[in-house]
């Protein structure tokens, strides 16, 4: 299985944030995207998961199911946490199960420490346990392609450490990671593309 992108180019608000951008991401790589603010690290991740359209070139992921989209064979992680505030951390996590098909609700509960919080309204979380709860989502349901937009913001040492452990874990797997990040992520990537902030 292969991911590649080529000759990506992005226009929001009727100007270029980036052009001509290919990649390749082979199973157990992890990819760090890297850039300052605007040069559309965002964009890209979206372009990828099927949310934007490119004005050019194509994404496609070689060895995947041919009846489902990229999109539906990964996991995006955005900024704002897909959360709905009025029900418990595990009825958000049931919600997450049923809509993409399974997983263990526990497991995925336990793998960032939101146990004892399972009750709990997440309209009540903090930044970091709502992101933690967005995260657990990785796990919940196997994907074979996570897509994560600074996937470390709001979480605190110990939380940053578990993510690790996932992350570690998906790519032992044959997983592929893009994060979008300047945090060190427990490993050196495989790959690292900058997108500079020039188009």
């Amino acid at each position: 299985m292969e991911l590649s992108a080529q000759d990506l180019t992005c226009e929001r608000g009727g100007r270029i944030v980036f052009r001509s951008v290919s990649l390749s991401l082979k199973p157990g790589q992890l990819m760090q995207l890297t850039g300052p603010n605007g040069s559309g690290k965002s964009s890209l991740l979206r372009l990828i998961a099927g949310l934007n359209e490119s004005q050019t070139g194509s994404v496609t992921l070689a060895g995947g199911s041919e009846d489902l989209s990229i999109g539906q064979q990964a996991h995006y992680v955005a900024h704002q946490e897909p959360v709905k505030g009025a029900l418990s951390v595990f009825e958000n996590l049931a919600f997450w199960r049923d809509f993409l098909g399974g997983g263990d609700v526990d497991e995925a509960l336990e793998a960032f420490n939101l146990s004892r919080l399972s009750s709990y309204p997440a309209g009540l979380l903090s930044a970091g346990q709502k992101r933690r709860l967005a995260l657990a989502r990785l796990v919940l349901v196997p994907r074979v392609l996570w897509l994560l937009d600074e996937p470390t913001v709001g979480l605190d040492t110990a939380s940053l450490a578990r993510l690790v452990g996932v992350m570690a874990a998906q790519l032992d797997q044959g997983g592929m990671i893009i994060a979008a990040t300047h945090v060190p992520l427990g490993r050196e990537p495989d790959v690292r593309l900058d997108l500079g902030g020039a188009p």
